[in-house]
């Protein structure tokens, strides 16, 4: 996936029922907010909920930063995540962060339809969006991928009303792309999927070498 560049603007606008950003460039490595829009906004990045599975008190933290577009994300979450999840989060041993990134309007949108009904949906949305990634991400322009990422709410459950509440949360927006902004600063993400374990940035790999990266924190 395209480097995070910082300092360009971006203008988010409502329209044919879902949020349109109107991003300067037509490449995806740009912020879609400037922190300047933010402050100004008076976004408080603390509203956003931490999406998060496992033990709390679990030894081994693990932070995914991922974008919904991001091919090597879908398949980390179509393959490895899976076992992870079986091997580690479910056993207590990993709690696992899942934290978006946003490099274009359709992840963010993503990103809106997978948060709407809170967190208890939010991992069974995002395997549904990873899943489908190949097709919605090629369904046309953006009025078709805003359609076929409604398609995937209304699977999960939640209704037409809430779902276009959801897209249509100009605030909301505007914050998570804030929030995104912030940790990827912080953390010094370029790239995705980018993971943190207990502190350590790690970049993408294959699921034996995440296994032993583990099991070295485990001390086993």
């Amino acid at each position: 996936m395209s480097r995070i560049a910082t300092g360009i603007c971006a203008a988010v606008a409502i329209a044919a029922g879902g949020y349109w950003l109107s991003l300067s460039n037509s490449t995806s490595s740009y912020p879609l907010i400037s922190s300047a829009e933010a402050q100004e906004a008076d976004l408080d990045t603390s509203t956003i909920v931490e999406m998060v599975q496992g033990a709390e008190d679990a030894p081994v933290e693990i932070i995914e930063y991922a974008s919904y577009t991001c091919p090597h994300c879908a398949n980390f979450h179509n393959g490895p995540f899976k076992q992870l999840k079986k091997d580690f989060i479910d056993t207590g041993k990993v709690k696992f962060i899942y934290r978006e990134v946003y490099f274009d309007r359709y992840g963010l949108w993503a990103s809106m339809v997978a948060r709407c009904d809170g967190p208890e949906k939010f991992f069974g949305i995002s395997d549904l969006i990873y899943e489908g990634q190949s097709e919605w991400t090629k369904a046309g322009g953006p009025a078709e991928i805003v359609d076929e990422l409604r398609k995937i709410g209304r699977l999960a459950g939640i209704d037409n009303d809430q779902l276009e509440a959801c897209l249509q949360d100009g605030t909301r927006a505007q914050t998570l792309v804030a929030w995104y902004q912030e940790n990827a600063e912080r953390d010094g993400v370029q790239s995705t999927p980018s993971f943190i374990i207990n502190g350590e940035k790690v970049g993408n790999q294959s699921y034996a070498d995440f296994k032993k990266l583990i099991e070295a924190e485990l001390g086993s």
